[in-house]
């Protein structure tokens, strides 16, 4: 796909490091697989990863942590 930030190159398959932040949850999750523009570096992330890390972050937030930092790791 063409990058939708420069719209100059093309994505690859890549990783990314994604952070979400919730009061008074910071968790960031390195390593997530991506697309990555060959220009600019934006990423994009599937649906699927998406939703596994919001639930992630959703769990994260239950168990009441406020900085939290992991390695993505594929189902």
């Amino acid at each position: 796909m063409t990058c939708v930030i420069c719209k100059l190159a093309d994505t690859v398959p890549g990783s990314t490091t994604v952070t979400l932040e919730r009061d008074p949850l910071t968790l960031v999750v390195k390593g997530v697989p991506a697309r990555v523009c060959a220009n600019c570096g934006e990423a994009y992330v599937d649906e699927d990863v998406a939703a596994r890390l919001l639930r992630l972050a959703e769990d994260t937030a239950k168990s009441g942590a406020q900085v939290e930092i992991r390695q993505y790791v594929a189902a």
